[in-house]
Parts: structure tokens; sequence; C-alpha cells
């Protein structure tokens, strides 16, 4: 059996998708002309042509003949018509599913390739992933060997159970958003007490891209860090008995509840 013309194969090329590809090529993991990817918009597929030179087609069958690795980038409603409707071109194929809430048995009965699941997120394209990979019973050693190297490559990579990648999902997947909306709502405090509206948001991702960088390189948690920060009457006090107040922490952690409830809805619903 000859060898595929190119490594990896995307049905689907989209935001997360097209994150993950221009993650792989800004760290050197492989070259653009080990990609093919089948994007049905036109925009998509001239902009990743012009920006990234990788090669695109809209058949996914080509995607399936040619690839070694086939990742799906479709939402989750398209998984298993996608799927289906490639049946036996799968066969000794490693599929591995982006999307949410589309269970790893649920991919099993409708195809005769291997599958794993990938959990990332759009910061995969500045080599700042936080990736979780899941493997279904039919999945190699060589399998997740491939897949923990293409993604720590691009970021953090561990490995998980099935059934904990909605939560994955939630924190990580979504975690983005939650991460952005915190951002924002920092700066509109600055601009409350006066400062130009750029400056506040620059200064506000400044101060989250510091914070965060300083504990992963510490490995100091959060509350050794807090106590860092804080004087005893001062300022930071001030700020963090009003976010207690306001109930802030519990906030953040019930929108990954209800992201990741999200998701154990969407599998239930494609069962």
């Amino acid at each position: 059996m000859s060898a595929s013309p190119y490594q990896f194969g995307f049905i689907g090329a989209g935001k997360l998708a097209g994150s993950v590809i221009r993650g792989l090529l800004l760290k050197n993991f492989c070259a653009p002309s080990a990609i093919l990817a089948s994007e049905p918009n036109a925009e998509t597929r001239t902009q990743l042509q012009n920006e990234l030179g990788i090669s695109l087609t809209t058949e996914n069958g080509e995607i399936a003949a040619k690839t070694e690795i086939v990742f799906l980038g479709v939402k989750p409603q398209m998984v298993l018509p996608v799927l289906r409707g490639l049946g036996v071109a799968l066969t000794d194929k490693l599929v591995v599913s982006f999307a949410a809430g589309i269970r790893i048995a649920q991919m099993e009965v409708v195809t005769p390739a291997r599958i794993m699941r990938v959990l990332t997120n759009t910061p995969s394209a500045i080599g700042r992933a936080a990736s979780a990979f899941a493997s279904g019973p039919r999945a190699t050693d060589q399998d997740r060997q491939k897949i923990r190297t293409m993604f720590g490559t691009i970021g953090l990579v561990v490995e998980v159970d099935d059934d904990q990648i909605n939560a994955v999902t939630a924190l990580a997947g979504s975690g983005p958003a939650f991460v952005y909306a915190m951002i924002e709502a920092l700066a509109r405090g600055g601009e409350k007490m006066g400062l130009n509206k750029q400056v506040s948001l620059q200064l506000a991702a400044q101060t989250a891209l510091g914070a965060t960088e300083m504990m992963i390189t510490s490995g100091k948690s959060p509350e050794e860090l807090i106590k860092m920060v804080v004087t005893p009457g001062g300022t930071t006090a001030a700020g963090l008995r009003v976010m207690e107040e306001r109930f802030v922490a519990a906030a953040l952690a019930d929108a990954v509840e209800a992201a990741t409830k999200r998701g154990q809805e969407m599998a239930r619903e494609n069962l």
C-alpha cells in the first residue's frame, strides 16, 4: 500500500481547525505541502490558500483517499453524517474529531476508522493551545503518541477519558471566551475611572498575560500568587472584596458547569 500524499487532512477548516493548521505551520511541525483541507466556503478556501499555502478541496472523499490522519473540524451535528458518507474509505484510517458533544462510541458505530477526540482552542494559532485528547478502543499507542506530539507542539496537551471531554470543552475550548469577557470587563473598569479605551484594554490584556505567565512559570498556586499582590487594607483587597460580594468566582465556575452540561445535552441530541 503506497503512502498517502498528504500527512494531515482536515474536513472543515474554519475557526478551530484553521487555528490548529496555523499553529502547526507556525511551529514548523510540518510543511504546508503536508496538509490538505476540505472546506465548502470559497472565501475561507481563498484565505487559507493565500495565507498559508496549503492544498484545498471541496471533496471530503479526497481527504479520506489522500491523507494519513483525518481531522474533523465540522459542526457537531455534521460529524456522524460526514462519517457515514465516507463509509469504508476510512478503513485503516485514524480519524480525530474536534467536535463537542459527539462521543467516540457514537462515531465508532458509523465508521470503521480508529477514533480519537481532541478538544483544543483557538490560541493554538499562536502555539498557546490548551488541548486534551481521548482515545477509542481501536486507537493504537502509536496513534496516541502522534497526537500527543502534534498538539504538544502547539501548546499544552493532556490525556483524558472520553467522558471527561465535555468538561475540557467547557474549560479549555470555551474558556478563551470567558477570559476575553473578563479582560473586557477589567478594561471597562479602567475606562470608568478615566483611562482611554484603547489604553485600558491594552493594560487589561497585558495584565492577564503577565499574571498567567507568572503562574505557569512560578509553579505557585493562585492563592499563593494572590497573597503576593494583596496588602491588608490596600487597593487589591478592596477590589477582591467587591468580587467576593458579587460572586464573581462562583459565576465563572457556573459558566464552566453550564458549558459542560450543554456538551452533555448535545451528545444526547445526536444519539
